[in-house]
């Protein structure tokens, strides 16, 4: 269960180093400003014709006795907008990115050199246009996952009281992991791991995942939320990758230097003294 309240951690220590880097966070809004606007208009264009489009779907239901046909559909276009607003949350990340990879490229590369002991970060060896294409074409694999995973769960959400209770928190989770994937997937390909040994690595360490992804996921329910916390959710995602490959930080190697630790003399009664500094 640490692995849980590690991952929060790591999503809070990414909001804390934007915010110590506001020209960095500045440049870094832009790619999720515009892909709001985009996921605004078709969410907008949804409701005002999802409500045609099931009507359109159900002609059987026209014949249904009043009120049963109006609820059903009625039921069916909140059913549909929901699963709109599923299959926007589960892709917002990957679009966002795909956006603006530049500008989460240079703040993922900051954020590396910032934590690493000798101040460098990981340089990927491929040329701009292979980084984008891979990018592009893992983004692609993983929305595919998303929208299968969007659809079996919005199928499952039918089911009387499990599609109420168990079937929202099971969302969540998946929620949180896809977007976990997404977001680590920059530092780790700037690492030269691939969409499987990416994933492979993700679920050995399902619960760190879950409590740096889940939460994220939650807030980026909230309108507009989702704009200002992603370069924080880059800037944590680096420091989860970091994690996830066992790498050393820089505030680790100064907690361990013989002058940051103590020790006991004698039988262990006496006080602690401080080692002198090497």
């Amino acid at each position: 269960m640490r692995d849980l309240g590690a991952g929060f951690k790591y999503l809070v220590e990414g909001q804390r180093w934007v915010a110590r880097h506001g020209r960095q966070y500045g440049f870094a809004l832009l790619p999720g400003l515009i892909a709001l606007v985009l996921y605004v208009a078709a969410l907008v264009a949804l409701a005002i014709w999802g409500e045609g489009a099931v009507t359109w779907a159900t002609p059987f239901a026209g014949h249904w006795s009043s009120p049963w046909g109006t609820l059903f559909r009625g039921f069916l276009t909140a059913v549909l907008f929901a699963l709109g607003l599923l299959l926007a949350v589960l892709t917002f990340t990957a679009v966002t990115l795909l956006i603006g990879q530049p500008f989460y490229d240079n703040l993922s590369e900051r954020v590396d050199a910032s934590e690493s002991p000798d101040g460098t970060a990981p340089q990927s060896a491929l040329p701009f246009w292979r980084e984008l294409w891979l990018s592009a074409r893992d983004s692609v694999r993983i929305l595919t996952r998303a929208t299968v995973w969007g659809v079996l769960l919005f199928a499952l959400g039918l089911l009387p009281f499990v599609g109420q209770t168990v079937i929202p928190v099971l969302g969540f989770f998946v929620t949180g992991f896809f977007l976990a994937e997404e977001l680590t997937s920059i530092p780790l390909q700037r690492r030269g791991l691939d969409l499987r040994t990416r994933l492979t690595l993700l679920r050995s360490r399902r619960l760190l995942v879950w409590g740096y992804g889940t939460p994220l996921g939650l807030a980026f329910l909230v309108p507009f939320v989702a704009v200002f916390l992603m370069p924080g959710a880059v800037a944590g995602a680096t420091l989860l990758a970091r994690d996830l490959l066992g790498e050393e930080r820089a505030a680790e190697r100064t907690e361990n230097r013989p002058e940051n630790r103590s020790e006991e003399e004698g039988d262990g009664s006496g006080p602690a003294r401080r080692l002198p500094a090497r």
